[in-house]
């Protein structure tokens, strides 16, 4: 879903959906759910994710592939991932949705 929403458009939904929110006709979270989702579309075209973007270690990615560590590694070395490494201080860590949608872009015959 590509949708075009200015930032000026963002900000008028919310200013008309406070004073509900104030009345009580709309919970807080729900306001702030409304309103992230529309930032988030003004800014990158796109809902939300519904998977909050975490940072997993090697072992947390290789148990989401369904692979043993050292394989994952082997894996890894060869170029077989489309997802890149993030170094955190000396730690190597992988976006948790990086990995997903390599699962998902992914046929069977990849690993």
């Amino acid at each position: 879903m590509n949708t075009n929403i200015r930032p000026q458009t963002v900000r008028l939904i919310k200013r008309i959906l406070t004073p509900l929110m104030e009345e009580g006709l709309i919970s807080v979270p729900e306001l702030n759910e409304i309103i992230g989702n529309l930032k988030h579309i003004s800014e990158k075209g796109t809902l939300l994710p519904a998977i909050l973007p975490k940072l997993l270690t090697q072992e947390e990615s290789a148990s989401m592939l369904g692979v043993g560590l050292s394989n994952f590694k082997k894996l890894e070395r060869e170029g077989a991932f489309s997802f890149k490494r993030k170094m955190v201080g000396t730690s190597v860590r992988y976006r948790n949705l990086d990995i997903i949608n390599f699962i998902i872009s992914s046929d069977d015959s990849s690993l």
